[in-house]
């Protein structure tokens, strides 16, 4: 069983619980995807296999090299792609994904409309703010599924920061919340970090809130008083990188449809 699996599993279970289909979108943004190709790739230029069925039109993804494998029997062009890539590159196309068709207990056809609401949902941007803290405290009144959201959000953000800490927090102006505080994030990071807290926000189901993001080094006051009263989270180190083999593999070099 594989995260997608797991994620398909859940939905299908309760298909009338929202909390459970975010979460399977949330996977498929963050999976990478092995897309059928119509040929080879022409330098970072690709062109998907699209099938017309009465459905609609569908591109073919699979989360295994060997699902896809065994789906086609033979071998075949394919790009890998992070999911949220690739639903960016199909959006406003009228192109739905066939995942794990006949291969997996998590094969489904995602229509369109559902590839044009997910970029749409990946495309909100956290929004700059000025604000004053006055008091750091043990994080409160949260739901589990913010946390567990977070705990699987930042699990897959490695590299960008040694640990995280999440607090409550009152402001100067007598504002209260809570604050999601990054140590030793890697320069630049910083808005990747910001979008991640954000999403497991957005997919945890949760109708309204905000927790406010900040970045402190280890060396501040402020880290020190996190560490007695927050709750942390341990960013992993990052994977030795690997060799690409396949067109979409290489992350700073993105293939485009054509």
């Amino acid at each position: 069983m594989t995260d997608l699996d797991t994620a398909h599993a859940a939905m299908d279970a309760a298909p009338d619980d929202d909390a459970q289909r975010l979460r399977f979108y949330e996977r498929l943004a963050d999976t990478e995807v092995f897309l059928l190709l119509a040929s080879e790739p022409d330098g970072d230029q690709i062109t998907p296999e699209i099938f017309d069925i009465a459905d609609g039109r569908f591109a073919l993804i699979f989360d295994r090299e060997e699902r896809l494998a065994e789906f086609v029997g033979r071998t075949v062009p394919y790009a890998a792609i992070p999911g949220r890539g690739l639903v960016g590159m199909l959006a406003g196309q009228g192109v739905g994904l066939g995942l794990n068709l006949q291969v997996a207990p998590s094969e489904m056809l995602i229509p369109s409309e559902a590839v044009d609401w997910l970029v749409s949902t990946l495309e909100n941007t956290p929004q700059e703010a000025e604000a004053r803290l006055t008091e750091v405290n043990a994080p409160r009144g949260l739901p589990e599924a913010v946390i567990t959201g977070l705990d699987r959000k930042l699990a897959i953000a490695a590299g960008l920061a040694r640990f995280a800490y999440l607090a409550a927090a009152v402001y100067d102006d007598g504002s209260r919340g809570h604050v999601l505080a990054f140590v030793d994030a890697v320069p630049g990071a910083e808005s990747s970090l910001a979008k991640a807290a954000g999403e497991a926000l957005t997919f945890s189901g949760i109708e309204a809130g905000a927790i406010d993001v900040l970045f402190v080094r280890a060396s501040d006051q402020l880290a020190g008083h996190l560490a007695k009263v927050g709750l942390r989270f341990d960013l992993p180190e990052p994977e030795t990188p690997h060799t690409p083999g396949a067109p979409g593999m290489d992350p700073n070099k993105p293939p485009r449809l054509r």
